[in-house]
């Protein structure tokens, strides 16, 4: 996988040219995969993509250290790279969530 630490303006624009979403968000994840298949096509899993200024405002808001944040968010383009999505429903949302709030642990 391929990670970026950028800042709020280049995500946004990306955010915008791929996702055609306005503003900046935490963190992006584009996986290389294009189905649903289990076995990945490439070993290359995708990109992540995080903006530092967005982590850096998360950690205040969530009382997290800078790390902690960091962290969280690079789990969660991880999960989204190897085919969790919440948007897709809430049942999928708290699925993703457990399974950040695991890995999370093992990192500990």
């Amino acid at each position: 996988m391929s990670l970026l630490l950028t800042d709020d303006q280049e995500i946004a624009e990306l955010n915008y040219r791929f996702l055609r979403r306005k503003g900046p968000t935490n963190v992006l994840a584009f996986p290389m995969r294009e189905n649903e298949s289990p076995e990945p096509e490439t070993p290359m899993l995708g990109d992540i993509v995080v903006s530092l200024d967005a982590a850096l405002r998360d950690a205040k808001t969530t009382g997290e250290s800078f790390q902690e944040t960091l962290d969280r968010l690079l789990v969660h383009g991880l999960l989204h790279l190897v085919g969790y999505d919440h948007e897709i429903s809430e049942e999928e949302g708290l699925r993703m969530d457990n399974e950040t709030h695991r890995l999370l642990a093992l990192m500990k």
